[in-house]
C-alpha cells in the first residue's frame, strides 16, 4: 500500500524556497538525464506533444526542438511562470497551469503522438497513478510514444518509488515497451501505443 499522494502545497513551498528547487538548470546529472530522454525518442519529429509536470522547463526546451506543437503544464504557478519565460521565443509551445491527472487537456488539445512523464508518477497514490496512466494512454494516437523517466532512490515526500511507477506502467494495456535505459539513479522507458504493432526505429525506417 502506498502513502497518500504528495499535496499540492509541497510544490508551492519548494518553489517559494528556491526558483529552481531541484537544480535542473545547474546539475550535470539533470542535464545529462534530459539529453538522454530526448535522445531516446524513436521519431525524429512529433506532431503534438504533452508534458505534464514541466517544472522549470529545462526538458521542455529540449522537447520543443522535436515537436510541431507542445503543451507543457505544471501544478505550481511559479513553475509555469518560469517555463513561460524560458520558452517565450517558442511560439509553438503553450504552457498552462493544470493539476493532472484530475485535470487533463480536452477537445482538440487532447490527442498527442508524444506524452512525456518525467519525475511525476511517484508523487501520486494508487488511484492517482492509475488515472494518470489511463489518461495518458487514452490521449495517445495509435503508434504514439510514451516516455517515462523517474528517480529510483527513496524520497520521503514521494508516495512510491520510481521502480514501482515503471513496474505498473509495464502492466498497462495498450502499451508495448520498445526501449529501456536503466541506471542506479533512474529508469527511462519508451513505450508505443498499440495497435498497430510496435516497431523499432530501424524497422520503421525499413532496415529489416
Amino acid at each position: 500500500m502506498t502513502t497518500p499522494g504528495t499535496p499540492a502545497e509541497y510544490f508551492d513551498d519548494m518553489y517559494a524556497r528556491a526558483e529552481d528547487p531541484w537544480s535542473f538548470e545547474t546539475r550535470w546529472y539533470e542535464q545529462r538525464k534530459h539529453d538522454l530522454t530526448v535522445a531516446c525518442l524513436p521519431r525524429r519529429r512529433y506532431r503534438s506533444a504533452f508534458e505534464p509536470g514541466c517544472s522549470t522547463g529545462m526538458l521542455t526546451r529540449r522537447l520543443a526542438a522535436r515537436c510541431d506543437s507542445l503543451l507543457a503544464v505544471d501544478i505550481a504557478a511559479a513553475a509555469v511562470a518560469s517555463t513561460r519565460r524560458r520558452l517565450a521565443d517558442q511560439a509553438h509551445v503553450r504552457v498552462e497551469r493544470m493539476r493532472v491527472p484530475d485535470e487533463w487537456p480536452a477537445g482538440a488539445d487532447a490527442r498527442f503522438d508524444l506524452v512525456v512523464l518525467s519525475e511525476l508518477g511517484y508523487y501520486l497514490d494508487d488511484a492517482g497513478l492509475d488515472r494518470l496512466l489511463g489518461r495518458a494512454v487514452a490521449s495517445l494516437e495509435p503508434g504514439g510514444t510514451l516516455v517515462a523517466v523517474h528517480w529510483r532512490p527513496a524520497v520521503a515526500e514521494h508516495a512510491r518509488g520510481g521502480d514501482d511507477v515503471h513496474r505498473l506502467l509495464g502492466d498497462v494495456d495498450g502499451l508495448e515497451r520498445t526501449a529501456r535505459h536503466e541506471e542506479a539513479d533512474f529508469l527511462l522507458d519508451v513505450l508505443l501505443r498499440v495497435p498497430p504493432p510496435a516497431r523499432s526505429v530501424a524497422q520503421a525506417e525499413g532496415l529489416w
